[in-house]
């Protein structure tokens, strides 16, 4: 038990928890962004997936970490242009599009991945980091909260940025509006397809900026399927949050402790088996439902295509 609690464990967990719960982040805030407007997007894992892929193969070519991540986030958006046009303009079913893409994106990228990097499997360089003044001097905590590469802080940035527009802007009524009263906004003069087009292709943006972050910056490589369910946790945490973006960032570091707890465990080598950790954090994610699934409030309108005069 004492061997929990020495600097090495809690450092780990800690890294880890940050490093895990970045894609978390980005994810869930792309999917509360995309919710509040009235589309449920179940392809986030497909969006990830093709963020991941793309943002490694560019980062790897161009030796650019930086163009590696607007390349995943050009992923992303690729395929929520998809997304938009099938269910937002063509008003199919949101679910099965979203299922549709995520099982192609899969497909597609573990192919591309055969035919590229089966044999070779290359890997990136490590990452530079940014120092924040004084708060990384902080003694254990500052070297490792505040000494991460510049994404981290951008997805930070995002959580401030959408509670501000959600709260203060009509930009954020306006996604309100789409989602709960559309009808009420397309009277007012603002065009609701737009509007979840919008919304959805920057959720695509987020969602394969954190696919590129898991690829360029958490693993350096890219493996297929690499993703492993956090799209759909991302859902989870949309849903529960009741449209804060500051209860995304704590479920996002919760769930990302949860996911951190392997390593952790074996920097201290304690013998648990790895698959039984890694079941942690989708037990959370159920035990969370099962506690404040009937609270989570989501938009009248959501997964509803909307048709101009219809009732």
């Amino acid at each position: 038990m004492m061997d929990l609690l020495t600097s090495g464990f809690l450092a780990s967990l800690l890294l880890g928890a940050i490093v895990a719960s970045v894609p978390l982040l980005l994810t869930g805030l792309g999917e509360q962004l995309s919710e509040k407007t009235g589309v449920l997007n179940i392809g986030l894992e497909g969006m990830m997936l093709t963020g991941a892929y793309l943002g490694f193969y560019i980062a790897w070519q161009s030796h650019s970490m930086a163009l590696g991540l607007l390349g995943g986030a050009a992923g992303g958006m690729m395929v929520a242009i998809l997304m938009a046009g099938l269910c937002v303009w063509l008003g199919l079913n949101q679910i099965v599009i979203g299922i549709a893409l995520t099982l192609g994106a899969q497909g597609a990228t573990a192919l591309l991945h055969y035919l590229q990097f089966s044999r070779t499997y290359p890997r990136l360089g490590s990452v530079e980091t940014v120092a924040l003044p004084l708060l990384s001097r902080i003694p254990f905590v500052g070297r490792i909260m505040f000494n991460q590469p510049m994404v981290v802080y951008l997805a930070i940035g995002c959580v401030a940025l959408m509670a501000f527009i959600y709260r203060h802007t009509n930009l954020g009524l306006a996604l309100y509006a789409a989602g709960d009263q559309p009808a009420a906004l397309d009277a007012a003069g603002v065009n609701v397809l737009w509007t979840r087009t919008l919304a959805v292709l920057v959720t695509g943006a987020l969602a394969g900026l954190g696919g590129a972050y898991m690829s360029q910056i958490a693993a350096g490589i890219f493996v297929p399927y690499m993703t492993q369910g956090n799209g759909f946790i991302g859902i989870v945490l949309a849903m529960l949050a009741r449209g804060k973006p500051l209860w995304v960032l704590g479920g996002a570091l919760l769930f990302g402790l949860c996911l951190s707890l392997t390593t952790a465990l074996q920097v201290v080598g304690v013998a648990v088996p790895t698959d039984a950790i890694q079941m942690l954090p989708f037990i959370a994610v159920m035990l969370v439902l099962l506690m404040l699934g009937r609270r989570a409030s989501l938009p009248s309108a959501l997964g509803t295509a909307y048709v101009r005069g219809a009732r």
